[in-house]
């Protein structure tokens, strides 16, 4: 029987069986979610990881041994083919690195200068690119070398994971601070070759947070020790290259320079020890690299196999270059030559063009921000450097609505500087300047305990006092126990009332004839009879005599001075200085008042100390008991040696007076002027005037106590050489003394040993790096005035100083380009980028082509113009 079906059953029906929601919605949504998941996996952040090596050059052919590292990097990455280092040295170039700043801004001028002080942990180590990865989600990891001076005492801030080596570069015997915890490495490889160590960590780090946290990116720095000192390659390829001479450029041995700057002047050619020891040196760096270049291939086959190659960037760089033999200097860097500055820099990644070779200038504080775009961060306006990414985008064609269309604007010029800065005094003179004013390093220093005790403790040896202002100061234990603390607490008190005591009444003005100038007569006197008087012959050929010869003797007081131990109580005439000593003070100390010398006897000898004395014959003379007893010999000359510190620390006590009063040295009277002043306004005066000459005689005292300790420095350290017989110094050199024991892993050094003298700790200067279409030049301004030129399109390894053949206008155009970048903060200002208008400005950089017999002409205003002050021709 047929049944009829009613619209609205029709209607039930096709609802039930099309929109029905159970299945049709769960075959959307499952659709939808799979769509979602594709796409936040396409918009996950990418990984990133930073292959850093320590000294590894571009222009000696170091790359040329890194087969897998240019396969892996170039075939599928860019080539940034002019990458520079800012500054080149370690502990500069990676401050740079993790900061995205110049020199000039986070104040690490040297290895030693700074280098992971108090002053960058608190300053600049918070600001890093690791703590804004970390703040945004990114599990961060470092490996391998931090900074030179780094101890391993504490983490730095931003790092996940933290597997770091204490102190400078090393392969074998070293310490690293895991999280925390020192942790001590022999000679066994592999176990405790730092490669393979920094190799197998990073990649044990990154497969446990991608099984742990597989949403969560990773950043890892892998910084290598290779190819810096002691060059210690793997066993497996230390009979690799044995042939290895790239490293003989054009400039190699190129000595020597007369026209450039003073170090390359002092040095000369290198002798047939140092040129064999250059081909060794090259041989082991490039040896060490090839672990590097196995690590590289390891971290790749990793990513390979977790699947997130396509999602991870990969930077390959160093942080700076070096140099073997180029210009006679054996070994070493810290110059601003291409060979020092110049940097291999690779990167592969996401949108990354393979196989391109990017010739835009790259630098090491580019590097920060770079890292920061890649993870979608914003970049902090106070980074000197910029984002890298915007040069990867690749060209694309010109349509019809294109017209208009600009390219890239990037920097073609940056600065490249060194050592310490220079800062103005009042009165014009430039003088070095330290990282941190004074009285902040004191501040911290007065921080800890046993600086806030008084100088009894045993083995103390500073102590903090403050003086009436409330400034704290610190004050050497020197000597017996507490010898300085009475004086700075005698001189705090004596600075205090002078500022805020009573005025004096000396400023009363006494117009008598002075009196000083009788006495001046009655020196002057006394000197022509001193002078007229036979003298001892002044060469003194033996410091020993019997000591049984018998004599009158005198004894020396530290607050008398040499006083006679026979009952006459007549004046000592010692030698041939004849040096009166007597009790009378009307002369200052200078000499006695009755002028008579006739009555004088000479003594025969004078007692230096209770055991020992000198005679008129220039002789020393102790008792019997010290040439007898080594006891008693050891005991007198510790004596000896304390009386001389003491009276050292006196000498420094009358010198610092003298030199205050040579600031507080009154004025001539004037008698008939200002005779009408008001008492109160003329107290105003000489109370300002007593507080200005405080201050000065102050600074005048920390510029000579920091001279007196660089001078006890150098002493200390020729000292040691002496004590060592090492002979290898040359005046303001930094040398090296290498022997046969000096490398502990083969290919073995057997030719002894040689000194070498290759840079200096005051090479000081400031460079202007251009590179665009036109031109490509360094120009350089020293500390000490000296200026160089390289037109590297005509000159390209910088073997002639080309600054005299340019135009004084143009010498002036660019330093006056190079005075801004030294001040220069933040991106804007630290980035010129050149236009059309600029680049018009750079045509007077071209040399001018020199005449063979160049005709004198009249100078005119329009040739000739003013060279900044300091300029040194």
């Amino acid at each position: 029987m047929a049944v009829g079906w009613t619209p609205a059953t029709l209607l039930l029906v096709f609802i039930l069986t099309f929109l029905w929601p159970s299945d049709g919605t769960m075959y959307l949504s499952g659709k939808k979610l799979r769509s979602r998941l594709q796409r936040d996996r396409r918009n996950v952040r990418p990984n990133i990881i930073l292959i850093l090596t320590d000294d590894q050059d571009i222009e000696l052919g170091s790359m040329q041994a890194m087969n897998k590292t240019r396969r892996i990097m170039m075939q599928a990455g860019t080539h940034f083919s002019n990458a520079f280092a800012t500054t080149p040295m370690c502990c500069p170039s990676r401050s740079s690195i993790l900061t995205g700043k110049y020199v000039h801004n986070h104040h690490t001028y040297t290895n030693n200068e700074n280098c992971s002080s108090p002053s960058w942990q608190a300053h600049h180590e918070p600001h890093t690119f690791a703590v804004h990865l970390n703040n945004s989600g990114y599990r961060t990891a470092f490996f391998g070398k931090y900074l030179n001076e780094y101890n391993g005492s504490y983490v730095p801030p931003g790092w996940k994971e933290w597997v770091a080596l204490v102190k400078n570069s090393r392969f074998y015997n070293y310490t690293l601070c895991r999280n925390g915890i020192l942790e001590k490495h022999g000679t066994e490889y592999p176990k405790d070759y730092l490669t393979d160590v920094i190799t197998n960590d990073s990649i044990h780090y990154f497969r446990v947070s991608k099984r742990m946290y597989p949403h969560r990116p990773v950043m890892m720095v892998l910084s290598h020790a290779a190819p810096h000192g002691p060059e210690d390659a793997a066993p497996q390829y230390s009979n690799a290259f044995p042939n290895a001479s790239q490293h003989i450029t054009p400039s190699y041995n190129h000595a020597p320079n007369p026209d450039k700057h003073w170090i390359m002047r002092y040095t000369g050619p290198m002798k047939p020890v140092h040129m064999q020891f250059t081909n060794m040196l090259q041989r082991r760096r490039l040896q060490t690299l090839l672990s590097v270049d196995d690590s590289v291939e390891k971290v790749y086959n990793m990513l390979v196999e977790t699947g997130e190659l396509d999602n991870t960037y990969i930077i390959y760089m160093s942080d700076h270059g070096y140099h073997i033999g180029q210009f006679g200097l054996v070994k070493g860097k810290s110059m601003p030559y291409e060979f020092d500055i110049r940097i291999p820099f690779y990167l592969r990644g996401p949108n990354v063009e393979a196989g391109a070779i990017n010739p835009h200038v790259v630098l090491n504080i580019d590097l920060a921000p770079t890292l920061l775009d890649m993870a979608g961060i914003d970049i902090p306006l106070d980074m000197d450097g910029k984002s890298i990414l915007k040069l990867l985008d690749t060209e694309k064609p010109v349509n019809r609505f294109h017209f208009h269309k600009k390219g890239k604007v990037w920097r073609d010029s940056f600065l490249v500087e060194s050592g310490k800065p220079l800062h103005k005094l009042a009165d014009g003179e430039e003088v070095e300047q330290n990282t941190l004013p004074k009285y902040k390093r004191v501040r911290e220093l007065c921080q800890r305990a046993e600086y806030q005790t008084p100088c009894e403790q045993h083995g103390q040896k500073w102590q903090c006092v403050e003086d009436s202002t409330g400034m704290p100061r610190l004050y050497k234990c020197k000597g017996m126990a507490g010898l300085y603390a009475p004086r700075a607490l005698g001189l705090m008190a004596s600075i205090g009332a002078q500022v805020y005591g009573a005025p004096s009444t000396s400023i009363n003005c006494d117009c008598e004839p002075a009196v000083p100038l009788k006495k001046n007569k009655v020196l002057t006197k006394m000197t022509a009879q001193l002078k007229s008087k036979k003298s001892v012959p002044r060469n003194r050929r033996a410091r020993s005599a019997p000591h049984d010869l018998d004599s009158d003797v005198y004894t020396l007081d530290l607050e008398k001075g040499y006083q006679a131990l026979n009952l006459n109580n007549t004046r000592l005439m010692l030698g041939r200085k004849q040096a009166v000593y007597g009790e009378n003070e009307e002369f200052s100390g200078m000499g006695p008042a009755d002028t008579n010398f006739n009555s004088l006897t000479p003594p025969a000898a004078l007692k230096v100390t209770y055991r020992c004395s000198i005679l008129m014959n220039d002789t020393v003379r102790c008792d019997g008991g010290l040439y007898k007893s080594l006891q008693a010999w050891k005991d007198h000359k510790l004596h000896i040696e304390h009386e001389i510190e003491t009276l050292q620390t006196k000498i420094k006590n009358l010198r610092e007076v003298r030199g205050h009063l040579k600031q507080v040295r009154p004025k001539e009277c004037e008698c008939n002027q200002n005779m009408f002043l008001p008492p109160n306004r003329n107290l105003l005066k000489v109370k300002s005037g007593q507080i200005h000459s405080l201050k000065m005689a102050s600074k005048d005292k920390k510029q000579w106590l920091m001279k007196d300790q660089k001078r006890r420095k150098k002493l200390r350290k020729f000292l040691k050489r002496l004590r060592n017989n090492d002979t290898c110094s040359m005046p303001g050199l930094t040398c090296f003394t290498h022997d046969n024991q000096h490398w502990h892993t083969a290919p073995f050094w057997t030719m002894g040993t040689f000194c070498a003298c290759t840079s200096a700790n005051n090479n000081t200067y400031w460079c202007l790096r251009t590179i665009n279409d036109t031109h490509n030049f360094l120009f350089c301004e020293f500390a000490t005035g000296f200026l160089e030129y390289f037109d590297l399109n005509t000159d390209p390894y910088q073997l002639m100083n080309a600054v005299s053949t340019l135009d004084r206008d143009a010498v002036n155009h660019m330093h006056q380009q190079l005075m801004k970048l030294r001040s220069c903060k933040g991106h804007k200002e630290c980035n010129p980028e050149t236009g059309g208008k600029e680049r018009s400005l750079l045509y007077d950089y071209r040399p001018l082509q020199r005449r063979k017999r160049p005709k004198v002409k009249k100078a005119s205003s329009k040739s000739t113009g003013q060279i900044w002050e300091g300029w040194v021709g």
